[in-house]
């Protein structure tokens, strides 16, 4: 990831940028990023100074000799690391809240292998998705689809709540950016016009003066008829916001985990090993030639409505793709490391502070299931069990969330809502 430490921000742009779009990063960039200190600024509608990118940090991606059938083998049971998905009996009668799904809950191996080397695994070794840990949860209910752009509607008329990317960023949160450079907006994605290198993702994001959830690529852009299509350019602030209204919450990383699985255990992703299983498409994600080209061979080219793919195990739709969604937890690169000598952690919320190595004074909230924008040229993080992280005010356009509930048992008189 490319990164700014705090004392380096000198424009408010270059802030979010670099806060916002750490969900799809390369991992070989990381690595070299480590031995380059970098100023990137972006003020008003141009970049500046960016000849201290790294010239040879570009993604990799070259056929392995490993093919399809071998990774399914590989990943068969995920390994000695996973071990059986032990799911809480569910009690015969429930009244579940309509638009959402009951996640029994029970113990489960929770993280990620290394698929370097996989068929469609990517570059990325996912080190922050190790080791492998049990986890047991309680059953709770989750949203069937990410938040819909109808539901935040809703949620906005009623309480007239106004983002953080529509409000004007403040000289208390950002102390040394110039008063022009204090202007409402969010990061958005941008195609460039033909293939460009890796090794600069400012080729593909920029602050949009005006972009919000309202106009999620900017202020010509809108969502008359996108009702269905997942609400956007929403920070964790906002989420949490929208949960707490709704009378829910974001899920716990454990839960998302868990209930992405859909009772599977060990898989490579939410449906299983095969990313296009009898070559049918199981997610929304970026094909083709990236980032120039989303050749949309999976039916859509950018953000999809949902409900376009088949639901998991759980009947949970879009685990994987179309937009990143926000969990509760703080992010911190050693989380997992925390939990390992633990026989079984039961209920896990996170750590109590977030810390990533590589921006250690970012307050970096858990984001899971990747987006529309990854591909295994850059970022396969569509993998049920790899992790994203993002700063908790700062949005994007490939960026949602859904909530939970806690579950509770109803008497036998009751009659399940869905």
């Amino acid at each position: 990831m490319i990164s700014l430490n705090t004392k380096y921000r000198l424009g408010i742009m270059s802030v979010i940028v670099l806060l916002v779009a750490q969900s799809c990063k390369d991992h070989k960039h990381e690595t070299e990023t480590k031995k380059v200190t970098q100023t990137v600024i972006i003020k008003k509608k141009y970049l500046t100074d960016q000849s201290l990118f790294p010239r040879n940090a570009a993604a990799f991606c070259h056929p392995t000799g490993i093919k399809r059938s071998d990774s399914a083998l590989f990943m068969n049971g995920g390994g000695k690391d996973f071990r059986e998905t032990l799911s809480n009996p569910s009690p015969k009668t429930l009244a579940i809240p309509a638009g959402m799904r009951y996640i029994p809950g029970g113990e489960f191996s929770m993280g990620g292998v290394d698929p370097v080397g996989m068929d469609g695994g990517g570059h990325e070794q996912m080190n922050d998705a190790r080791p492998v840990h049990r986890v047991r949860l309680n059953p709770y209910y989750m949203d069937a689809t990410v938040v819909t752009n109808k539901q935040f509607a809703a949620f906005v008329k009623a309480t007239g709540y106004v983002t953080v990317a529509e409000q004007k960023p403040t000289h208390e949160e950002f102390p040394t950016a110039p008063e022009e450079n204090l202007v409402a907006g969010s990061l958005v994605f941008t195609a460039p016009k033909e293939k460009v290198p890796l090794n600069n993702y400012l080729q593909w994001w920029a602050y949009v003066k005006g972009a919000n959830w309202r106009h999620p690529q900017g202020p010509n852009s809108n969502i008359i008829g996108k009702d269905n299509y997942p609400v956007i350019q929403v920070c964790w602030d906002d989420a949490a916001a929208y949960a707490k209204w709704a009378g829910k919450r974001l899920p716990t990383e454990a839960e998302w985990e868990f209930a992405a699985r859909g009772g599977l255990a060990g898989k490579l992703y939410a449906w299983g090993n095969v990313l296009k299983p009898n070559g049918k498409w199981m997610a929304n994600i970026f094909e083709g030639s990236f980032p120039n080209k989303d050749a949309g061979t999976d039916g859509f080219v950018g953000i999809a409505p949902v409900k376009q793919f088949p639901a998991n195990g759980y009947g949970l739709y879009d685990m994987a793709g179309n937009v990143w969604q926000w969990c509760n937890d703080w992010y911190r690169t050693d989380y997992y490391y925390t939990l390992a000598n633990n026989p079984v952690t039961v209920n896990p919320q996170g750590p109590a502070s977030p810390y990533d190595m590589e921006e250690p004074d970012a307050k970096k909230r858990v984001q899971r299931g990747g987006s529309f924008l990854c591909t295994d040229e850059y970022c396969t993080r569509y993998m049920v069990g790899t992790r994203g992280k993002g700063d908790a005010r700062s949005a994007s356009n490939h960026i949602g969330f859904r909530c939970v509930m806690d579950a509770k048992s109803v008497p036998d008189t009751k009659v399940a809502a869905n």
